[in-house]
């Protein structure tokens, strides 16, 4: 995500407010030197009907145009705001599942809202500031020039001192605000961490240890605040150190040369209006430097974020191709010597070959760690192998782009995870568009139909955050509804029948059979129940493939499929 290209689409309101900023300073620089004149007039006794009225004049312009100004700014700041959050959050949606993995969801949501706020926010409105304060502070200082170029001098060389000490704070500021953003990413990680797991923190009696860690991290953001406003607060006392020295210098001097007749009256009392006009602006400068270096924190956080490596830039409806007979015979996935490592040097999955019909269901079975699921998540290119190939429905996933590959395969996680919103919305999450009949048939076939119908709002019931309001059951079976209203080619069960009672569970048997008459069903299972009406069985052992055959062959043919059958076997009988 590159800042400076979203903040160059909005650059056309930036200069029209930049530009009404800068005719404002232009009409306030003006008024010293007018009421300057206007004393002048009244001295010599000439009319000043004409000066008045100019002078009321500027200041109204001067109200106007301010106003003009900060508006346009604020504007274009929010617009760039809204911008950064939707680049940023569309970057994240597609981003590469691994790399996404390893972030803090915490720190992600600090720097997704807070820190895209304060960098965009404040870089719009700070360089503005800057660009208004170096024009009133370089016109204030030509102005003064003209009228005595000696106390000018006294001036600068005032201000200047206190403007060197100033410099130095703002770089601590940027310094100090770094490590807050840090330090707030870091708290915001801790809180999503407890707050995921409440009932696991509840219980095991484990509030007490979790509220004080959570106190510890926000102790943290409190020191870090403590010490950007402690060098924040340094930033204007610093400049007034200056603005009072100057000030004083200027009026004893300037009241001593007024007395010997070298500087007069309307001229020191301009030049010192100009003192207070050029001091404010300069104090701005500095808090709008020192707003900068906050902002640079911020950037650099949103932009390390921004950066995170794509899946695909390019944004395809994911519309099948057109079937054909070589489609149609092609089998739903082959696995073709696949090979892939989480990490260097440690394989997950070796040489793994197999194929999959166009329709059936077929179980993979195996000991834990022997690269079940890693399986499902190289299909749907989560990740993508280290060696071999993988194929669906005939092509190369490679190849494939991702919304089309997605399309084709359905994939349903153990944990089934639901989103905020309604049945209904969570039911046509992968298919918006699904009709009364097909969201009809998908709750048919996961035995949702009699559940839904007697609910008080149906399908627009509002379910809570991962689908609270629904037992574990109920949200497997709407995940499964939810693939099944997709018409996948494929689809990945990831060990479905874990939360179901046995009721259920039998009427999930006749949901899968039945969808295995239409598509492939691939169906990752540790009970037999799931096992036994498999029209085939894959086992995996060490991430190889050991063998593949029914039911009644491996427990006749293999001893690793045995042992987990006799395991089963016996867990099952001891319910019972």
């Amino acid at each position: 995500m590159n800042l400076r290209e979203i903040v160059r689409r909005h650059r056309a309101l930036l200069i029209i407010g930049v530009g009404m900023g800068l005719v404002g300073a232009a009409a306030t620089l003006a008024q010293p030197w007018m009421l300057g004149r206007l004393i002048e007039a009244v001295a010599l006794d000439k009319p000043i009907a004409w000066t008045v009225t100019f002078i009321a004049l500027f200041f109204v312009a001067d109200a106007a145009l301010n106003a003009g100004h900060a508006y346009a700014i604020g504007r274009a700041g929010e617009n760039i705001v809204f911008d950064a959050r939707r680049v940023l959050g569309g970057r994240l949606l597609r981003s590469q599942f691994p790399a996404f993995s390893r972030l803090e969801h915490g720190d992600v949501f600090a720097r997704t809202v807070s820190d895209t706020s304060i960098a965009c926010l404040v870089i719009a409105q700070a360089l503005a500031q800057v660009v208004t304060s170096v024009f009133m502070v370089a016109g204030g200082i030509v102005l003064m020039a003209l009228l005595d170029w000696k106390l000018l001098l006294a001036t600068v060389g005032c201000l200047g001192l206190a403007s060197g000490g100033a410099l130095l704070l703002a770089r601590q500021v940027r310094i100090a605000a770094l490590k807050n953003r840090e330090n707030i990413g870091a708290f915001g990680s801790g809180l999503q961490r407890v707050l995921g797991a409440i009932t696991t923190v509840k219980a095991s009696r484990a509030e007490e240890r979790e509220t004080e860690e959570l106190a510890r991290l926000a102790d943290r953001v409190r020191h870090s605040g403590i010490r950007v406003t402690g060098f924040s607060s340094l930033l204007t006392p610093a400049m007034n150190v200056g603005t009072q020295l100057s000030l004083a210098v200027v009026i004893s001097w300037g009241m001593a040369r007024v007395a010997t007749g070298s500087l007069s009256p309307a001229d020191l009392t301009s030049f010192v209006m100009y003192l207070f006009y050029v001091v404010s602006p300069l104090v701005m400068l500095f808090m709008a430097i020192g707003q900068i270096q906050q902002g640079r924190a911020a950037i650099q956080r949103v932009t390390e974020l921004g950066a995170i490596p794509q899946e695909e830039e390019e944004t395809d409806p994911g519309e099948r191709r057109e079937r054909t007979a070589a489609w149609e015979s092609a089998p739903a996935v082959r696995f073709e010597g696949v090979g892939f490592s989480y990490q260097e040097n440690v394989p997950v999955l070796r040489d793994v070959s197999f194929s999959l019909p166009r329709r059936g269901l077929t179980a993979i079975v195996g000991p834990s760690g022997a690269g079940k699921t890693t399986t499902f998540q190289l299909i749907e290119r989560f990740h993508r192998p280290d060696s071999g190939t993988i194929h669906v429905a005939g092509h190369d996933t490679a190849t494939l782009k991702l919304a089309e590959l997605r399309s084709l395969v359905g994939y349903v996680e153990q944990d089934a995870p639901l989103l905020r919103g309604t049945i209904r919305q969570n039911l046509t999450y992968a298919n918006p568009g699904a009709g009364a009949e097909d969201i009809a048939r998908a709750l048919r076939l996961a035995s949702l139909e009699d559940f839904v119908a007697g609910l008080p709002d149906g399908l627009d019931t509002e379910l809570g955050e991962r689908g609270a309001g629904l037992s574990g059951g109920q949200r497997q079976r709407l995940a499964i509804a939810r693939t099944l209203l997709q018409r996948p080619e494929v689809i990945l069960l990831d060990e479905v029948t874990a939360h179901l009672d046995s009721d259920t569970e039998a009427a999930l048997r006749d949901t899968m059979a039945e969808a295995a008459g239409e598509c492939a069903v691939l169906a990752i299972a540790h009970r037999l129940s799931t096992v036994v009406q498999a029209d085939r069985i894959i086992v995996m052992e060490e991430g190889r493939v050991r063998t593949i055959g029914t039911h009644r062959e491996l427990i006749a043919s293999d001893e690793v499929y045995r042992r987990l059958a006799t395991q089963q076997f016996a867990a099952e009988d001891a319910l019972t």
